[in-house]
């Protein structure tokens, strides 16, 4: 399998992956689970890495650049 597509699929695997942090940060903010103010900025955070890698990694596949094995 060709690197790029192996990007690819990091990168829907990042997003799904930040729709899940998401998901989470809502469910502690409406108080379903557990969780205060710091546990909802630690996740917010890593939530913008794992975007940020998304996009990283989807830009540099759609491109066609191999960033995998530089």
């Amino acid at each position: 399998m060709p690197t790029t597509n192996i990007q690819a699929f990091m990168a829907i695997g990042f997003f799904l992956l930040a729709l899940l942090i998401s998901r989470a940060v809502v469910r502690i903010g409406e108080g379903k689970w557990p969780g205060g103010p710091g546990t909802i900025l630690l996740l917010r955070v890593l939530l913008g890495f794992v975007f940020a890698g998304a996009i990283y990694f989807a830009f540099y596949a759609f491109a066609g650049i191999d960033i995998l094995n530089r």
